[in-house]
């Protein structure tokens, strides 16, 4: 069998005018009629350029030299910026963030079906740094160095980029990184270590420390030592994420929590729940969200993909009855720990394949007079097919990706409902993804 030949990158260097950006925040330019993807690059900038891959219709550079430079552009606030794959858009000044984000929503609506939100929402915002409450840090033993690297994956490359601290993350860990790097290494399996989950609820933080080969009796001492100096619960993990077990503190609850005082509710989780990482938006996210449902005692509320309770549990503080439903019987029994912890009576939790029709089950005989839906990031074209069945007046749509949002958008608007209002969430600031809600009511 031949050998696949390695593709050659030109190394010739590019001078280029830059005349717009793309929908993830690369700079377009042109050159011997083949466009150019500028990594680093803003609209109207004048720079210099590398390749980094070559494509029949396309070829990606990165900036390297700013000749011009745009009114737009700002210092990152993270040194490692330049290097660092963990977020891309901190030479962009955060104004021109959001507009991107919304110029992305807007687009995808108008392609599916010509669709136009009547009324495009002020943008939800919040601090721009220390605002990521879960992340996976990579591991990695460098050889050459003798150190271990703990961080995010260096842009264009496996590498670990060398970080001293994280200006995303919050704090509480962001600025623990060369004392993890130092642990790791002290470890006698210092280089078996992949990957070190982290979790944060408001009171405490979380640890889950991936291991590939046994800890000794010395390096779990270390690893409660490390927790004890540093006020963090230290979780293993040996194998899947069901081998992931309490070390430190010994005999505690396997669980961190968040409160949302507007709704007077406190939400319990484990460490490798899924979580939103931003707590400021999540709490204005909700807010948003139940406002333009228009709760009271009389409505009978259908919550989709309602995970642990993020929204279920605060809707149930307005609403007659709530109902939430889940693919992952964990997150049921996490429902419902929360309903239980809040003392709320007039909330369900049920598990049910939200791929195939639900209308038959018990839970949806009654109907609901207002639906939430917070899907992942392939959205919910198998679910909102049956969503008209229940007659709900209104749907609010929260979603992680503009492009099935409007798809699913469209599907609705076909069934009888009207777009009434749509805006985007930074709920990742300096990073391309586009979080955004949208409501539609019953024409």
């Amino acid at each position: 069998m031949a050998r696949r030949r390695k593709k050659l990158i030109p190394t010739t260097l590019l001078d280029l005018e830059i005349e717009r950006v793309s929908h993830d925040g690369r700079g377009i330019s042109h050159q011997n009629g083949k466009t150019l993807f500028v990594e680093g690059a803003l609209p109207g900038e004048k720079v210099k350029a590398k390749y980094i891959d070559t494509h029949s219709k396309y070829d990606e550079v990165a900036a390297i030299e700013i000749i011009e430079p745009s009114a737009d552009r700002v210092t990152p606030p993270c040194e490692h910026a330049d290097m660092c794959g963990g977020c891309s858009l901190q030479h962009m000044d955060p104004k021109m963030q959001i507009a991107l984000k919304q110029d992305v929503l807007l687009e995808q609506f108008r392609h599916f079906g010509g669709i136009s939100a009547e009324s495009l929402q002020e943008p939800m915002t919040g601090p721009d740094t220390g605002y990521r409450r879960k992340a996976r840090l990579g591991v990695r033993y460098v050889t050459k160095r003798d150190e271990v690297l703990v961080g995010f994956r260096e842009k264009h490359s496996s590498f670990l980029t060398a970080i001293h601290h994280c200006e995303v993350l919050d704090p509480r860990v962001g600025r623990l990184i060369p004392d993890l790097r130092e642990l790791a290494r002290d470890l006698t399996v210092y280089n078996q270590l992949p990957q070190i989950e982290v979790a944060m609820g408001d009171e405490q933080v979380a640890l889950v420390i991936r291991h590939m080969a046994p800890l000794t009796e010395d390096d779990l001492a270390k690893l409660r030592a490390f927790g004890e100096s540093h006020n963090l619960a230290v979780y293993l993990q040996p194998k899947g994420p069901n081998t992931v077990h309490l070390l430190y503190p010994e005999g505690g609850v396997e669980r961190l929590s968040y409160a949302l005082p507007e709704f007077g509710v406190e939400l319990k989780f484990h460490p490798m729940d899924f979580t939103q990482v931003n707590a400021d938006i999540n709490k204005k996210m909700l807010s948003r969200a139940i406002e333009w449902l228009d709760l009271s005692e009389n409505d009978r509320v259908l919550d989709l993909f309602c995970g642990l309770g993020n929204f279920t549990i605060p809707l149930a503080t307005k609403a007659g009855q709530v109902v939430g439903v889940e693919g992952d019987e964990t997150m049921v029994v996490r429902g419902k720990e929360n309903a239980t912890h809040n003392k709320l009576d007039n909330v369900r939790f049920y598990a049910a394949n939200l791929q195939a029709d639900f209308t038959k089950e018990s839970w949806a005989s009654e109907g609901f007079s207002k639906i939430l839906i917070d899907p992942p990031r392939s959205g919910a074209l198998d679910v909102v097919q049956y969503l008209p069945a229940f007659g709900a007046e209104k749907i609010v749509y929260v979603s992680c990706n503009p492009a099935t949002l409007a798809r699913d958008s469209g599907v609705l608007v076909e069934q009888g409902y009207k777009l009434v209002k749509a805006g985007v969430m930074d709920m990742f600031p300096h990073t391309t993804h586009v979080e955004s809600i949208a409501l539609f009511e019953k024409s």
